[in-house]
């Protein structure tokens, strides 16, 4: 059984689909930098350039998930599991005016599921 590498809880799926209804298609980028940068950041889809830094971790609600290469490296004994909390978050993040924050919660793999990552 393949293990993904990033999931999100039902309320965050949910409020995706809120969202891609208000929006269109998006997209996640998770950079790992200071402030911001460090939580999971939603926009339409294209209006995040994704480069060869940047890691495709998945999907969650049909969207694309990325993380910079720098940050996944430190994260990639963990699976991501994407929830959405009330609060401000980032400033250019699709999610901030609806009082809403997206945040990435993890929990380590098990050695299996480590054998079993989704490529």
């Amino acid at each position: 059984m393949k293990v993904e590498k990033v999931t999100a809880t039902d309320a965050a799926l949910t409020f995706i689909e809120q969202l891609k209804e208000k929006h269109g298609p998006l997209m996640f980028h998770q950079s790992g930098g200071c402030c911001d940068g460090s939580s999971p950041m939603c926009f339409q889809d294209g209006e995040f350039r994704v480069g060869e830094n940047d890691v495709h971790l998945g999907d969650i609600g049909g969207m694309p998930f990325y993380m910079s290469k720098d940050q996944y490296d430190y994260w990639k004994h963990t699976q991501l599991i994407i929830d959405v909390v009330d609060g401000r978050g980032g400033m250019f993040s699709l999610e901030g005016p609806e009082g809403k924050r997206f945040l990435t919660r993890s929990r380590m793999y098990t050695e299996e599921e480590m054998n079993n990552l989704q490529q």
